[in-house]
């Protein structure tokens, strides 16, 4: 049985990802690797196990709720305005 194994690019191109986001999982141990000299080799079958990962960024703490309880936070004064 011949594995498949591809490079961090083609990794990337496959997953619809930067190269270094490939890195970063790898990195991370989310992403199975061998390093091959100065490069990480994956296995085509290992792509799997992040593909459905979610995507996009986590709320900040601009976007999530001022306090447990759902209470809102006061809006910020607005500087420079008229007197």
């Amino acid at each position: 049985m011949d594995k498949k194994t591809l490079t961090t690019e083609e990794a990337a191109v496959a997953l619809g990802v930067t190269p270094a986001r490939i890195r970063q999982l790898i990195t991370e141990g989310k992403l199975p690797a061998q390093r091959f000299g100065r490069a990480h080799v994956i296995r085509e079958t290992d792509l799997s196990l992040v593909e459905d990962r979610k995507v996009g960024r986590p709320p900040n703490a601009k976007t999530a709720p001022a306090k447990a309880n759902g209470a809102a936070k006061k809006p910020a004064a607005k500087k420079g305005g008229k007197r």
